[in-house]
């Protein structure tokens, strides 16, 4: 008897792909077959080889802090060709971990970065930097993902925690993540992306013109410039 392909209201497909579950302990190939067959599913993850599936996302405690964060990164980017902004794109970073984090920065594989794009689309390998929005140190963000992150070689990690009225900037060094310092002006300073500069304190309190002016001075700044003829030496090599 041939198996049917009807959907369920799950949006797996009857008698032939299970829907996903958060705990599954899966490989990353039946990871991807179970969410490409769930066609409503909006967000899910591969870490460490378990399936996690976040709750719906509060306004307050993650969806303004996000597109806060997206804003940020998109001047960024608008001011520094040869690096690309991501929004909840997933990536493929070994066999047991297939992340989605809410915001990426990479630098593009033309230009020296390393990750490239899959022929499927997918981004495979560690993006430079990931940012991830978290309500507090429970979350998975500052632990399993964290390690993930750190051992696949994301060279800067950022995470918000909004109920913890705190930012947290990781830097890759020799293998570990240690904690960025802000500078005397309390201003974090990208280390791989010169000029990407961000005021913790007023991002936490929604001082987007104070958020946007800063980074925009960053993109202004010598270092910046260093940075595009290094991006620009890179992709014509």
């Amino acid at each position: 008897m041939a198996l049917s392909t009807k959907k369920s209201e799950t949006g797996a497909i009857s008698g032939s792909i299970p829907p996903l579950e958060n705990g599954d302990r899966l490989s990353r190939m039946e990871f991807e077959r179970r969410y490409d067959a769930m066609t409503h599913l909006k967000k899910a993850e591969l870490i460490e080889g378990i399936v996690y599936m976040p709750s719906p996302v509060r306004h307050r405690l993650h969806g303004r802090p996000h597109s806060h964060l997206m804003g940020w990164l998109i001047v960024y980017e608008a001011g520094t060709p040869g690096v690309q902004v991501g929004d909840n794109s997933t990536v493929r970073l070994d066999l047991d971990n297939e992340p989605q984090p809410d915001a990426i920065l990479l630098v593009d594989p033309e230009c020296g970065g390393q990750t490239r794009l899959s022929e499927d689309g997918y981004i495979e390998g560690a993006p430079e930097l990931v940012v991830e929005v978290t309500a507090s140190t429970a979350s998975y963000d500052l632990h399993a993902k964290l390690n993930v992150y750190r051992r696949n070689g994301v060279r800067e990690y950022v995470v918000w925690r909004v109920q913890d009225e705190a930012i947290d900037w990781f830097v890759l060094r020799d293998e570990q993540y240690e904690p960025l310092q802000p500078d005397g002006e309390g201003r974090f300073c990208s280390e791989v992306f010169p000029g990407l500069w961000l005021d913790p304190m007023a991002l936490m309190r929604h001082d987007l013109t104070r958020v946007l002016t800063l980074v925009q001075e960053g993109v202004a700044s010598p270092e910046h410039a260093a940075f595009l003829h290094r991006l620009h030496d890179a992709s014509s090599a």
